[in-house]
C-alpha cells in the first residue's frame, strides 16, 4: 500500500495517459495516479519516461535492460525492480546474471568485460552520495563512444529518477513478475521502523 491515497478526481489529459500505460502494461499503474496530485510532474515525468532508450545503434536494448535492472537493485526500489526486470529472458538475461545484478553472484561469465564496466559505473553513478572512479571512467571510455556514455549515463539518471520518487511515495510492486523467485523482492524495500535505524 502506497503512503498517500490517489485524489478522488484525476484531470481527463491525465487519465488519458493513465489509460494508455495501464492498458499497454495491463497493470494498474500506481505512480501515474499518485503522481495526478501534481500535475506538472505527472506530465514531466511522462515526458521523460517517452524519450529515454530502449534500443540505440551503439547501445542494445540488452544491455539497456541491464542497467535499468541494476539501478533498480542499486537502488532497493521493489516496484522498479519488479517493473524493469520484467520479460527479462526476451532480451538474453540469463536467471544468473539477474543474481549478479543483486550482487549475489560474485561473478558472472556471460555478462561482457564491456557491460560489466558499464553496469560498475551505473552503480557507482547511483550511490550516495555519487563517486565515480577515475578507473571506471577511463575503462568506459575505452568501451564507449561519448554518445553511447550519454545513453549510459540518462538511462541511469532516468531510473534513479522514478527509484527515489516511487520509493518517496511507497509504491508497492504492480505484479509484473509474481512468480519469478529469483528476483528476492523480500530482501529489497527502503521503508524502515525506528528500531532497525538504529
Amino acid at each position: 500500500m502506497a503512503y498517500i491515497n490517489e485524489p478522488a478526481k484525476i484531470p481527463w489529459y491525465l487519465r488519458l495517459g493513465i489509460r494508455i500505460a495501464e492498458k499497454k502494461t495491463g497493470k494498474k499503474m500506481l505512480p501515474g495516479r499518485l503522481l495526478s496530485w501534481y500535475p506538472k510532474a505527472a506530465i514531466g515525468s511522462g515526458v521523460l519516461e517517452s524519450l529515454v532508450a530502449h534500443n540505440d545503434k551503439e547501445v542494445s536494448r540488452r544491455l539497456l535492460k541491464l542497467i535499468r535492472v541494476q539501478v533498480s537493485f542499486a537502488s532497493s526500489c521493489t516496484f522498479c525492480i519488479d517493473m524493469n526486470s520484467f520479460e527479462f529472458e526476451q532480451t538474453g538475461i540469463s536467471e544468473d546474471e539477474i543474481l549478479y545484478l543483486q550482487n549475489t553472484e560474485k561473478e558472472c561469465g556471460s555478462i561482457s568485460v564491456e557491460e560489466k564496466c558499464a553496469l560498475e559505473y551505473v552503480r557507482e553513478l547511483t550511490a550516495t552520495p555519487i563517486s565515480i572512479k577515475k578507473r571506471t571512467l577511463d575503462k568506459l571510455k575505452s568501451y564507449y563512444s561519448d554518445r553511447a556514455i550519454v545513453i549510459i549515463a540518462s538511462t541511469a539518471a532516468q531510473v534513479n529518477f522514478w527509484t527515489r520518487l516511487i520509493q518517496g511515495l511507497g509504491i508497492p510492486p504492480a505484479g509484473f513478475n509474481e512468480s519469478c523467485s529469483v528476483l528476492n523482492l523480500d530482501k529489497f524495500g527502503t521503508l524502515k521502523t525506528d528500531e532497525e535505524t538504529k
